[in-house]
């Protein structure tokens, strides 16, 4: 079980009128660990943005009371929080008249899950550089604030990418997170690299983490992806 200790919460307003769309999102954040607060018309969702002062909103273009592209602009009067709007409307008008409102992304309908987290990831990232966090699994620590890597009383160094391969599993203990996810969240959506890169980076984590004969944790399920958990 991973242990993480933090003194921010990442409060997240959806703002989605389609009940089923918002269900989905707001089950999948809160599954990543956000706080997600939702509104089903742009009035509303104005008004939560104001009481809730939240770390990033995700907010569809076509509302209800108000819509979206109005609701992005009023929020540009008062306040900065990244915007990531959600919308049906493709076109580059579209895209553009959404973006001069005050989004920082957009993203249209219908939209593939992983590429959303990472887009909230993004945003999320620009608004916070980090968390003061320090996450435990076993006898693995990790403390982002310093970067620093223990595994037991001894300290290891990793590279950068081999750093964020290993916060994304301890982020995710006992889940099998599959090959195309990993490379999503460390190398980027449109990565088209080395076919084996993964292969070689995980060699190399588990080499530096199984310092002095510690038991595995990073497993391989194969044909599917790796897994961060208790040694059978």
């Amino acid at each position: 079980m991973v242990k993480i200790m933090s003194n921010e919460i990442t409060n997240i307003l959806l703002i989605e009128d389609e009940k089923d769309i918002a269900r989905f999102i707001e089950l999948e954040l809160t599954c990543e660990g956000y706080k997600v607060h939702v509104a089903y018309d742009g009035m509303q969702g104005l008004m939560s943005a104001r009481q809730i002062n939240p770390d990033l909103i995700i907010l569809d273009r076509m509302l209800p009371q108000m819509n979206g592209i109005e609701v992005c602009k009023r929020l540009r009067q008062s306040t900065d929080v990244p915007i990531l709007m959600l919308t049906a409307k493709g076109d580059i008008t579209d895209k553009v008249e959404g973006l001069d409102a005050g989004a920082n992304d957009y993203l249209v309908k219908p939209f593939n899950l992983d590429e959303l987290l990472a887009r909230v990831r993004v945003q999320l990232r620009s608004k916070k550089p980090f968390e003061k966090t320090i996450m435990e699994f076993m006898d693995l620590h990790l403390d982002t604030t310093t970067r620093e890597i223990k595994r037991g009383d001894k300290k290891i160094n990793l590279s950068p990418k081999e750093y964020d391969l290993l916060m994304l599993f301890m982020k995710h203990p006992k889940h099998v997170l599959n090959r195309e996810r990993i490379l999503e969240n460390i190398w980027g959506w449109d990565f088209e690299g080395e076919d084996n890169v993964l292969e070689v980076y995980m060699h190399s984590l588990r080499e530096k983490i199984e310092v002095d004969g510690k038991p595995r944790i990073l497993q391989t399920i194969r044909g599917v992806g790796y897994v961060l958990k208790e040694p059978t």
